[in-house]
């Protein structure tokens, strides 16, 4: 015998043991073994039904411990068995489950939930339990003398049978409906309340006809006002699981089913208005555009029954004010007040429900934001005292959400004060929720309403900051209190909480406003600091920071000398917190910038216990912060903490170092009496290590800081400079990877060289030339080269004659130069000419002329480059030979249009009117020209121009956005895209009338005009969003249609043997769906948040991955913006989600790039899903949860990634 069989057969033989330990113990080494190995039984047929008949034997054991272990066991046991065994458990358990043991049925009843809760979703295991299993069930549940127990346990596992295989699920059932629907008029309500959640899990499979059978035979007639409440209450029920099962088959019963509910909830019965209030909520949440006509009903509805409290008769308007009263006068009145309750009383289950709808109304309509802050925020307010706890939490969670959804859509800037503006109608409501809120925040309440109290404060200041100016001292009162007490795991929370609030205060107020109540808060804050538990203590130090930076300059050491040293003894202490030590080090940089009359005295021990015990790290910055502040420290400070910084300076590797450059770079200009001698003969070698292409960021750092020294400090620097560091420089300057910051930073270097030493001037010219040269590589770059020299140049404006002459030689007629030579003559030219009037030499002018029709495309760029910006250095002199160019020369037009525009690009606007007139004409001229690049210089040109006088230009282009040629229109688009890019402000109500035309070229036949105008209307979204705001209504349809793929667009291109697909309406789609990202970013409150994100769904199903990504974009975006809406959506976007986290395919033909694209593709997919999972709720979107669980779980190659994401 096999030692995997001997032992299988040593199990069998002690679980037929009459000791109860040895049954027990067979079967949890059995489920052991199970477990860790899947061939257990290696095809044995016999051993395995050996096993499975003792096992379920077991499930009959007298000992309820050995029955729960076989059920454990055979969940084990389901995952490894053959498929055709599964009929053989399946059949006892359910003839177990229909046995008359009452014991015997419950724990069958487990078993059966066990073994569908682990069959194996892959193979056909799961198509052959629910063939068996199903009917039997159903069967059971068709026999009028099963139990109610065993029914509720039947449904059970009909529930997770339906979530796990829904498909197979309904494929096994015979109208499973006509099961379910004589259980609704169960007499137990367990029962009834049971069926409800499987019928409705079941729906979503069933046919349109059984569905809608179903609303009119058993919904509809249930709904009328003679129907008994038990039987309404169940039905109405039903409809919330509809809603939240079937919303989309629900939406069309709407106009008959929503009325119902509404007279419904009229009756004088708490669990029937419950039932309604829930009923609407889901149907508010998940049937968002068809529940739109009903919903000044329903928050009319919800809005009066949060004030239903029967057994409590105060009058609402007098309800706060008594309660004050009470406050102030009686402990025990109070008690009475809010403790009040009764056994029999469920009124506040109706009050709780009808907050939850107000909540849901609230997270879902922002449109209605105006209506609800004027209807329902007073409501609100009115309740904030209710006596029962769980209500109070509620009303303060759906007013903290309609704060919040105030700031995300009350408009922004200017729009925020304007008169009954959301905004300001939140902001004259802020006394009432202040007093009214506050009141509730007493010593004696409980941690929950404290920590819901404070949170709701917080989110007040965070969307009105300063809002609480006027109640200081109760705000500081209660947080006094709060945090008088040591901090615990259960207070910790709520400690957090009160000093994020008092972040936040002394962040958001004038310290006048609360300068007088410190005292009270102060000794707190101190007491918080010196906590054991980190986050109370970090917490405590960020609100030290905010009052050090509130009450600059601060000048007593009453509470800031304590401060100071708690911070120092932390900063000493090598067992400190890393987060607490961050805010230590913040705390000290705080204290000498806002304090430094306090600091100064107290001996410089922090300094010393920064740089030898602290992070390296945390102690430049701190350094930095000060150094970088108006503070005036001496210059022993200076020196030590320079010598501290360069040692840091020499440490292997790149980490930090960035910080280093930045605080050498203050530390450099503290000095007050200038660099001392040895710094740059220390500094200078060092930097030298930085000054290659290994890291572009570092190398920017070392150029700025040996510019800072050459100005500083040049007699001592240059020298090192020149000897040591100039060759180096030579080859960073034509290197391509030099670009941006790091070119900027290379070109300021050059120009304080040659200020620092004029006669160095002369020779950086041509060692930069040379270098050029002598790299003979193609990739070389004479733009950055060129920028280089016109840096020296500007530095040393003696050298220009010289320089000019130089490179004017290889542009001569007849001269033989090199094609580099060439280029970098025209571009240097160029640049110089662009600072420089060079009418004296406009012979240059003429020769760079003589490039526009060379043979190669580099020259061609570079003549262009060097004429446009030649142009620019006199205007009035060059620009009219420019213009002859451009007007005369039609072979050459294309290089002539090109230097124009750099000409128009680079000129000052004052000058550009100038000379507007005579180039218009010419222009327009050229707008219907079939060569892309002279259509698109055209339009920069016309857009720079328009912006240089929009009255007069202006009309003239909104004229000829009804031209006949497509070429013209996508021309006059794209100038007009230059004028909305304009951040200026001052002809806006010339730009208004455009945007309505540039809407309906939207709709224009021609692809190319189409795409151009969504582009001109992305660039007005992002610049001038307040053009288009009034037009979200026309413009929205537009853009919702151009995201649509359109087949007749994607043509075949054959390349040698393969056939390969173009789909020309990619470029519009990927545009139109930049602006969808635009709008949501600027105009998110005019925009219907369902629809947007029903395009944005369809958009995860697009076959480019530009526009996937563009979409998990905007997921991001609306997961802040619009939680709750988001979250219902969840399970409707992860089947999508899901296929952008696979793998690529690895095939013969499949490049690097393809895989590249693909990790592109997952991450983005993975930053959505991070920023999706935040707003998700455990349970709500189960397909959404096992998408998270397949990323997040141990062994996923994604798993570290997310986990840091989150």
């Amino acid at each position: 015998m096999a030692p995997r069989s001997f032992t299988i057969q040593g199990l069998l033989d002690k679980m037929l043991s009459p000791d109860q330990d040895f049954r027990f113990m067979a079967l949890n080494d059995l489920t052991t073994e199970v477990t860790n190995d899947r061939n257990i039984f290696q095809n044995d047929e016999a051993t395995e039904v050996k096993v499975l008949k003792q096992v379920l034997a077991l499930i009959e054991d007298k000992i309820s411990e050995v029955k729960n272990q076989a059920v454990k066991c055979l969940g084990q046991l389901i995952k490894v068995i053959q498929v055709k065994h599964l009929p053989l458990v399946v059949d006892k358990l359910v003839e177990f489950s229909a046995g008359k043991e009452e014991e015997l049925r419950d724990i069958a009843g487990l078993a059966l939930k066990t073994v569908v809760t682990e069959i194996p979703s892959e193979g056909t295991l799961p198509e052959t339990a629910c063939s068996k299993l199903i009917p039997q069930l159903l069967k059971q549940l068709q026999n009028t003398s099963t139990p109610p127990e065993t029914i509720i346990e039947t449904l059970n596992t009909l529930s997770v049978l339906v979530t796990r295989f829904p498909q197979l699920s309904i494929k096994a059932s015979n109208d499973p409906v006509s099961v379910f629907v004589p259980l609704l008029d169960h007499n137990r309500p367990a029962v009834r309340k049971r069926t409800i959640i499987t019928l409705a899990q079941f729906l979503p499979l069933v046919s349109s006809d059984r569905f809608n059978a179903l609303i009119k035979t058993n919904v509809l007639p249930s709904l009328t006002s003679s129907t008994k409440v038990e039987r309404q209450q169940t039905i109405v029920q039903l409809v919330g699981g509809m809603a939240r099962y079937s919303s989309q088959s629900l939406a069309p019963a709407l106009p008959d089913v929503v009325p119902g509910i509404l007279t419904a909830v009229k009756r004088d019965d708490s669990d029937l208005r419950e039932g309604c209030l829930q009923a609407l909520e889901a149907i508010v949440m998940r049937c968002p555009t068809e529940v739109a006509p009903y919903l000044p009903q329903i928050t009319a509805v919800a809005a009066d029954l949060v004030k239903y409290d029967p057994n409590y008769t105060v009058d609402d308007d007098d309800e706060e004010d008594e309660k004050m009263d009470d406050d102030d006068e009686e402990d025990d009145d109070d008690e009475v007040a809010e403790d009040y309750s009764d056994d029999e009383d469920t009124s506040y289950k109706v009050r709780r429900s009808s907050t939850k709808l107000l909540a849901a109304i609230i997270g879902t309509r922002p449109e209605m934001l105006s209506t609800l802050l004027s209807k329902v925020s007073p409501v609100l307010i009115s309740r904030f005292g209710d006596r029962e706890e769980s209500v109070r939490l509620e009303v303060w969670s759906a007013f903290s959400l309609l704060v919040k959804q105030t700031g995300v859509y009350g408009g922004s800037g200017a729009q925020m004060e304007v008169e009954n503006s959301p905004y300001a109608t939140l902001k004259s409501q802020i006394p009432s929720v202040a007093k009214a809120l506050l009141k509730q925040l007493q010593p004696k309440s409980s941690t929950a309403v404290l920590q819901g109290g404070f949170s709701l404060l917080q989110t007040l200041l965070q969307v009105i900051p300063g809002s609480l100016a006027d109640y200081s001292d109760p705000v500081f009162s209660i947080s006094a209190t709060v945090l008088s007490s040591s901090s615990t795991t259960s207070t910790a929370a709520l400690h957090v909480t009160v000093l994020s609030l008092l972040v936040s205060f002394f962040s958001t107020h004038p310290v006048s406003s609360y300068q007088s109540s410190l005292p009270k808060i102060t000794p707190k804050l101190q007491q918080a600091a010196s906590q054991r538990h980190p986050r109370v203590t970090t917490e405590a130090l960020r609100a030290f920071s905010a009052l050090l930076v509130a009450s600059k300059p601060v000048t007593t050491d009453e509470w800031a000398g304590p401060l100071y040293n708690e911070v120092v003894a932390r900063l000493k202490n090598n067992e400190t917190d890393v987060e607490v030590r961050q805010k230590a080090e913040d705390v000290i940089a705080d204290l000498w910038v806002n304090a430094p009359g306090v600091i100064k005295t107290k001996g410089g021990a922090e300094w010393e216990a920064l740089m030898k015990a602290g992070r390296a790290e945390g102690a430049v910055q701190t350094i930095g912060k000060v150094a970088g502040s108006d503070v005036e420290m001496d210059e022993s400070w200076t020196s030590t903490c320079m010598e501290w910084s360069m040692g840091q300076l020499k440490k292997p590797g790149k980490a930090g170092k960035s910080s280093v450059f930045g605080c050498l770079e203050v530390l450099l200009k503290k000095y007050p009496s200038g660099v001392p001698k040895e710094i740059p003969n220390e500094l200078v070698p060092q930097l030298q290590a930085f000054l290659s292409l290994n890291d572009l960021a570092l190398l920017t750092h070392g150029l700025m800081t040996l510019t800072i020294l050459l100005t500083l400090a040049p007699a001592e620097t240059f020298p090192l400079v020149e000897s040591s560091v100039l060759p180096s420089t030579y080859q960073l300057a034509f290197s391509p990877l030099v670009s941006g910051a790091c070119l900027d930073a290379l070109t300021d270097f050059f120009c304080a060289l040659v200020t620092a030493d004029y006669e160095i001037a002369t020779h950086v010219v041509p060692g930069l030339k040379f270098a050029l040269e002598k790299s003979g590589g193609p990739d070389a770059s004479p733009t950055n080269v060129a920028k280089c020299i016109a840096a020296v140049v500007r530095g040393s404006p003696d050298v220009a004659a010289g320089t000019i002459a130089e490179f004017a030689k290889a542009i001569k007629p007849g001269a033989k130069s090199k094609e580099v030579h060439v280029v970098l003559s025209l571009l240097a030219l160029g640049e110089i000419g662009k600072t420089i009037d060079m009418e004296q030499q406009s012979t240059v002018f003429d020769n760079a002329l003589t490039f526009f029709s060379a043979d190669t495309e580099a020259v061609r760029s570079a003549a262009a480059f060097a004429a446009g910006n030649i142009t620019v250095g006199n205007i009035h002199y060059f620009f009219p030979l420019l213009l002859n160019q451009v007007q005369t020369k039609s072979d050459q037009r294309i290089v002539a249009v090109q230097a124009m525009k750099e000409a128009v690009a680079n000129c000052p606007r004052g000058q550009l009117s100038n000379v507007a007139g005579s180039l218009w004409g010419p222009l327009f001229e050229m707008a219907d020209s079939s060569e892309d690049t002279t259509r698109q210089a055209t339009a920069a040109c016309l857009g720079q121009l328009t912006t240089a006088n929009p009255p007069q230009y202006l009309p003239e282009l909104q004229s000829r956005l009804s031209d006949s040629s497509p070429l013209v229109r996508a021309t006059v688009v794209a100038a007009i895209r230059y004028t909305f890019a304009d951040n200026s402000q001052t002809y806006d109500n010339l730009l208004g009338p455009l945007v309505i035309q540039v809407l309906e070229l939207v709709k224009d036949n021609d692809l190319t005009v189409r795409r151009i105008s969504l582009t001109t209307i992305n660039a007005a979204a992002r610049n001038k969003p307040q053009l288009i705001r009034d037009q979200t209504a026309t413009l929205m349809p537009l853009l919702y249609g151009e995201t649509k793929f359109k087949p007749e667009l994607v043509r075949i291109v054959e390349m040698g043997p393969w056939k390969h697909k173009v789909d020309d309406g990619l470029e519009a789609r990927k545009t139109t769906y930049e602006t969808l990202y635009t709008i949501l970013d600027t105009c998110v409150d005019k925009i219907d948040i369902h629809e947007f994100m029903e395009y944005v769904r369809l958009g995860l199903k697009d076959d480019a991955n530009e526009i996937k990504v563009l979409c998990h974009m905007m997921l991001v975006r609306l997961a802040q913006v619009s939680p709750t809406a988001v979250s219902l959506r969840l399970d409707d976007m992860a089947p999508d989600l899901a296929i952008g986290m696979k793998s690529h395919n690895v095939e013969k033909n499949t490049v690097k790039q393809d895989i590249e694209r693909t990790v592109e593709l997952q991450r983005s997919t993975l930053r959505a899903t991070a920023a999706l999972s935040k707003v998700s709720t455990s349970g709500q979107s189960p397909e959404f949860d096992k998408l998270v669980d397949s990323v997040s779980k141990a062994g996923s190659p994604w798993a570290g990634e997310f986990r840091e994401l989150l």
